[in-house]
């Protein structure tokens, strides 16, 4: 009895290192296939808050990480445009902590000189058919900050139309667009200051 239950035992360890063997070497097989796939996407929703003719650089390769109270809580992710080796814009990983629901996730880019080139919503809680109208594939209310120039920071133009601004609010949701707004204007702002700290930006972490 004793030696049937010790075979056993041996046969479920060998069949357990054999399987964890295989799990780990598909695992090491498929991983850059899924880092590349991410990598795409990512460079796809870069593309689309600062248009590819802007920078020659390679975005993923100049990452930064910042602790900026105008992107939000905690540290945010940065990546530096380029243009033959001169920085042009910025693309920020940026939080307006008061949406209707909580916590609204964006990414934001600009260049310099006050001009917000474009904004997505990577991560919101918003109410379906009211808040969430400010993600791309619920309209296009985001693409309304591409172009907008951000004339300092009581500039009175980047608010909702209902604060006397320039962008529309959503019929019953206010304080979805409103934090959005606000977020992005932050953002831009802090795009400015950019070019005099970006020798001193912490890198990512590879």
């Amino acid at each position: 009895m004793l030696k049937t239950i010790r075979k056993h035992g041996v046969t479920l360890a060998l069949f357990a290192a054999g399987a964890t063997g295989a799990t780990a070497l598909i695992n090491q097989m498929t991983k850059s296939t899924i880092d590349v796939q991410s990598a795409k996407q990512q460079m796809a929703l870069f593309d689309q808050v600062v248009p590819q003719d802007r920078y020659n650089n390679d975005l993923l390769k100049s990452c930064f990480v910042v602790n900026a109270p105008e992107l939000g809580k905690g540290s945010h992710k940065i990546y530096i445009a380029s243009k033959d080796d001169a920085p042009v814009a910025a693309v920020m990983e940026a939080t307006a902590p008061d949406g209707y629901s909580g916590a609204i996730q964006l990414l934001v880019g600009a260049d310099f000189s006050g001009t917000v080139l474009g904004s997505r919503v990577t991560e919101h809680h918003e109410t379906p058919g009211l808040g969430d109208k400010i993600e791309l594939r619920h309209g296009d209310w985001i693409t309304s900050f591409a172009g907008k120039i951000i004339h300092g920071s009581s500039d009175s133009h980047w608010a909702v139309k209902k604060d006397g601004g320039d962008f529309d609010q959503f019929t019953g949701a206010t304080i979805t667009p409103r934090a959005v707004v606000n977020a992005v204007k932050r953002a831009g702002l802090f795009a400015q200051t950019l070019p005099a700290q970006i020798n001193e930006l912490s890198p990512c972490e590879e």
